[in-house]
């Protein structure tokens, strides 16, 4: 695949609509990186997308599974690509060769959306290269005003895939993809947040005034004490104490989510291994953000798409087939949530709210129906407020901030569960609340598990302890144990797990050999 994807110049006429496009998306207001756009061909397309949007990743067989998928799924008309966008700088795109002029101007307009997204979004700044460790609070989320971000993921993923053709070419294709197969099972072991502040010197927190620990002394009268305690056995019992505290220290000091970083730094791994293990990571924290920002991100893209296209890039004859296109890819009926669909409609509504002034204490502590269903401030201040969110958002805080019932019932929205009695699912719930707490449920942490370094030294025996966090929902035993067994083939030593099942604490543990379970007191 590395011969494609970046070799197919622009037709002339897609480059002018290219131009016309970004010039009017800047004018309304959209910050992006220069724009890369490549025509790939059908199989090209299900080439570049096996590969997560990348014209070259490591070897895998990962990658040829995801290929057949897509392309079994495009032949059978189940699904069909039309735009790929990668978080880069300049930003790569790839549109379909075969699509119609709409199509193409569509997913031009589409990608604008996301650029803007990528560069200026407080959750992509962990996927600056060139960023500093944070000093002050504003340079997590702030881009220095006097340069673009360096952004070179594509070199970098291709450095990543030569790295691991060398240890493959050296110690073999089978023992590396084993190895790979492992740290794709532990890859969302890492710690989101945590990235943020990567690099910012962490100062210990000390009690002044809590009394500073006595050295025993052996018992004497006070004109003795010089000769029974003299100096030497005090800096000697001195130097016991503090290698016992030592002993005693915790290691790691303080829980830690970043799962993977403490086995890159810990485990006894081959040198080969470690540098494989160090490259899952690192890809796995560029795509994090956008898992965090999946309803935002695509929510944006399809409000400024349709913000140019009925405003700019469609004329008439066109308008049909674009409002065909934009309706499937919109539709929001059934049981499955369509982040396109909830996060242009919730930008709408926001922009709504905030141009007639639908916020605030006046506003909330309302309770005449009439007046609220006429309510108008005339502020204008819905477009700024949008780009505000689009910049300072997660998808967690987008849903818990800016839905609301009135939201909720306007797009009837529900909860969906299993009838026992019909044999069926069916509709559960149309409560407000209900639903509020199941997309958050989803969407924290991308619905897996908060799982913690506990102790990398578990009962004085070089053991590995990881703790659940439980936040109402019991792990998947099965899972867990798989788990398990590949942390035990990276750290090499016994691994358990603390967590919970029906409520009562439970340690699993794995030995290299086989599983048990007990309850912990």
């Amino acid at each position: 695949m590395a011969s494609t994807g970046l070799r197919e110049a622009l037709p002339e006429y897609l480059r002018e609509w290219q131009e016309k496009i970004e010039a009017y998306a800047r004018r309304s207001g959209l910050d992006f990186f220069p724009q890369v756009f490549e025509v790939l061909s059908f199989d090209e397309m299900n080439e570049v997308a096996s590969y997560g949007g990348f014209p070259t990743r490591y070897p895998h067989w990962r990658w040829g599974m995801d290929y057949e998928r897509l392309k079994k799924s495009s032949e059978y008309g189940l699904s069909r690509i039309y735009e790929m966008v990668i978080n880069n700088n300049p930003c790569v795109a790839y549109l379909l060769e075969g699509n119609s002029l709409t199509d193409q101007k569509l997913v031009m307009a589409h990608v604008c959306g996301h650029n803007d997204f990528f560069k200026n979004n407080y959750a992509f700044k962990v996927t600056d290269q060139d960023r500093r460790p944070p000093g002050r609070a504003e340079d997590m989320v702030v881009s220095r005003m006097d340069r673009l971000p360096t952004r070179k993921w594509i070199d970098t993923f291709a450095n990543h895939a030569s790295r691991v053709r060398r240890h493959m070419d050296r110690y073999g294709v089978s023992p590396v993809e084993e190895f790979i197969d492992v740290c794709h099972s532990l890859e969302n072991l890492i710690d989101p947040p945590g990235r943020m502040l990567e690099g910012r010197p962490r100062v210990p927190e000390k009690d002044e005034n809590a009394p500073a620990e006595e050295v025993p002394r052996l018992k004497s009268s006070g004109y003795m004490d010089s000769f029974i305690n003299p100096k030497e056995y005090l800096d000697a019992q001195r130097a016991k104490m503090d290698a016992e505290a030592a002993k005693a220290k915790r290691f790691p000091e303080s829980p830690t989510r970043d799962v993977l970083w403490f086995l890159l730094e810990n485990a006894p791994l081959e040198r080969w291994e470690r540098d494989v293990l160090e490259v899952i990571r690192e890809e796995a924290y560029y795509f994090w953000p956008q898992a965090q920002t999946k309803v935002m991100n695509e929510g944006w893209a399809s409000f400024w798409h349709s913000n140019i296209m009925t405003g700019y890039a469609c004329d008439a004859s066109e308008i049909i087939d674009y409002s065909d296109r934009n309706a499937s890819v919109m539709g929001g009926g059934g049981k499955n949530l369509n982040p396109y669909k909830l996060g242009v409609e919730l930008y709408r509504n926001i922009e709504e709210r905030w141009n007639k002034g639908r916020f605030g204490k006046e506003w909330e502590d309302c309770t005449n129906l009439e007046d609220r269903l006429h309510w108008d401030r005339q502020l204008g201040l819905g477009r700024k407020k949008i780009f505000e969110v689009r910049a300072l958002y997660t998808d967690v805080m987008f849903i818990d901030e800016f839905l609301t019932p009135e939201f909720v019932m306007e797009h009837k929205l529900f909860t969906y569960a299993w009838s026992n009695r019909n044999d069926r699912f069916e509709i559960d719930t149309r409560e407000f609340k209900a639903i509020k707490e199941k997309l958050l449920f989803q969407m924290t942490n991308f619905g897996n598990p908060f799982i913690y370094v506990e102790d990398g030294n578990f009962e004085n025996r070089g053991e590995l302890l990881l703790r659940h966090e439980h936040q109402g929902v019991d792990l998947d035993q099965e899972k867990g144990k798989e788990t398990l067994k590949n942390l035990f083939r990276v750290w090499r030593r016994p691994c358990s797990l603390a967590t919970q099942f029906d409520g009562r604490p439970t340690l699993l543990r794995f030995d290299g050999k086989e599983h048990t379970s007990k309850p912990l007191k």
